[in-house]
């Protein structure tokens, strides 16, 4: 699990799993925190190894309704999508298109005049989250926004 708060996993009443690049819904009966990192869920009519088996390693999704409300500087990724981004240096960069979660360290991919620049999601660099504008003012090393750019 990837979460700050993992005590909403007793609140959870359905799942949504992709299987076959369908969500398909189902109806949680009981989790339980394992290892601290990892959740067990019985869910159901998911009542042999077999139909579990069937739905290891696929994609857990939660319904928007459950997520926990965030303030401050805390954000979901798929929240500030079309965001816009300003450094305190370089001034406004451009727009978020998308998070690139796969790697390492998160990453902000950001529109700049058609040109792709890669902000690292860092708590260091991310100075104000300003949801009402829709904007996140950040401050990255210098030059790092440069590198994106043509000359």
């Amino acid at each position: 699990m990837d979460t700050d708060q993992p005590e909403i996993i007793h609140r959870l009443d359905a799942v949504l799993i992709e299987k076959n690049n369908r969500l398909m819904p189902f109806f949680v009966m009981g989790a339980q925190l394992h290892k601290s990192a990892l959740l067990r869920l019985k869910l159901e009519d998911i009542d042999d190894e077999k139909a579990a088996d069937a739905l290891m390693h696929c994609d857990i999704y939660l319904p928007m309704s459950v997520l926990p409300k965030l303030d401050g500087n805390k954000f979901y990724y798929h929240e500030v999508i079309g965001y816009k981004v300003t450094d305190e240096h370089f001034g406004p960069v451009g727009e978020i298109t998308g998070v690139n979660d796969q790697t390492s360290q998160a990453i902000f991919e950001i529109d700049h005049h058609s040109n792709s620049v890669l902000i690292p999601i860092n708590d260091d660099f991310i100075v104000k989250v300003d949801r009402s504008n829709k904007t996140i003012f950040v401050n990255v090393p210098e030059g790092l926004i440069e590198l994106y750019l043509p000359e």
